[in-house]
């Protein structure tokens, strides 16, 4: 069988043709898989989805409970029938629940991976890489100038603004799925033990990871009744990165902007939004997680989505792998 005929982008996303199913289609579709709930991935109104226990309850703590019309728990490791296709997801590293997709049929093996990283993130299952011939990679941070740091020497540098500024309140715009708990988890990594306050936009998700055990310690809701510029001093408040620089801060004391994303690494985007201590945190993989994957895989075929897709292909052309663009559409990588 040519990979091809097993899995090929539509307009939908990726199908599947022998199971009829569609991987993180980006319109309603009959059957879809999907491998974590970031909403450019998962989006309400399939007949039928498949993912993860944490991908389905995410899902629905943000679109209600009639998402979907049918849902299906995927374990981690099991092998699922569809149509004489075999699939089966393994752990990404990239926000809770995160899976990617092995699509199996007639000896030929293709893992999907949706988004991943395989820096340390004590929110998630870590990376599992899976031994497929064609392995589909996210190239978000697909250039060589990308390579994260240490994830608690930036949570440090965050700590240490606290120290240096206890008069101000250090805002974080970190998104709201998976960063921003991951940021907390941080802090409390490098002995940050005080309360830290959240967005309301960020409570019903971060109560659901504190749910499934994860560590966060005392959060306490950023937005109450009081004088306006004084809240927050030499604390942290976590946010969508939408309110860095919006009306919403001025309740705040002296308030510091902070981002936490990849995306930090260029300091004209920190510039350009008016951040004061851009923090580089990442949910993707960066150059050398990406090549190192690759190899990992040991996969002969290499197709690369969303990202900068030219350096890798490049990349893997000249270690003797076959790689091509898939040119999908509907991803996004801005909030990161």
């Amino acid at each position: 069988m040519k990979p091809e005929a097993l899995l090929h982008s539509r307009p939908e996303g990726l199908y599947c043709p022998p199971g009829n199913f569609f991987i993180d289609p980006v319109r309603p579709v009959e059957r879809a898989l999907i491998t974590h709930a970031h909403a450019d991935h998962a989006r309400a109104g399939h007949a039928a989805v498949l993912a993860t226990r944490e991908t389905l309850d995410i899902m629905r703590l943000r679109y209600g409970g009639d998402f979907t019309k049918s849902k299906q728990v995927a374990e981690l490791g099991e092998r699922i029938d569809l149509g004489g296709v075999a699939v089966s997801f393994y752990p990404a590293g990239h926000v809770l629940g995160s899976a990617q997709i092995a699509v199996e049929a007639k000896g030929l093996r293709i893992v999907a991976s949706g988004d991943y990283k395989r820096h340390p993130d004590a929110t998630c299952a870590p990376f599992e890489p899976v031994t497929c011939d064609v392995f589909i990679t996210e190239a978000t941070f697909g250039l060589p100038v990308f390579v994260h740091p240490d994830p608690e020497s930036e949570a440090r540098r965050l700590a240490e603004s606290l120290r240096q500024f206890p008069e101000r309140a250090h805002i974080v715009g970190a998104y709201s799925l998976g960063k921003a708990q991951r940021l907390i988890s941080l802090m409390r990594s490098v002995g940050h033990d005080a309360p830290i306050l959240i967005h309301g936009a960020l409570a019903k998700i971060s109560r659901y990871y504190q749910g499934r055990g994860i560590k966060l310690g005392k959060l306490e809701p950023a937005t109450v009744e009081g004088i306006a510029g004084t809240r927050g001093a030499g604390q942290i408040i976590v946010a969508p990165p939408s309110v860095l620089g919006d009306r919403w801060t001025r309740r705040f004391a002296d308030p510091l902007s902070v981002f936490a994303s990849g995306w930090m690494r260029i300091r004209q985007r920190a510039r350009q939004r008016g951040v004061e201590l851009p923090l580089i945190l990442s949910d993707h993989g960066d150059w050398n997680e990406l090549t190192r994957t690759i190899r990992e895989t040991g996969a002969s075929e290499v197709w690369v989505t969303h990202g900068r897709e030219e350096a890798i292909v490049r990349w893997c052309a000249i270690n003797g792998i076959a790689a091509r663009p898939l040119h999908l559409v509907g991803y996004e990588d801005e909030a990161e």
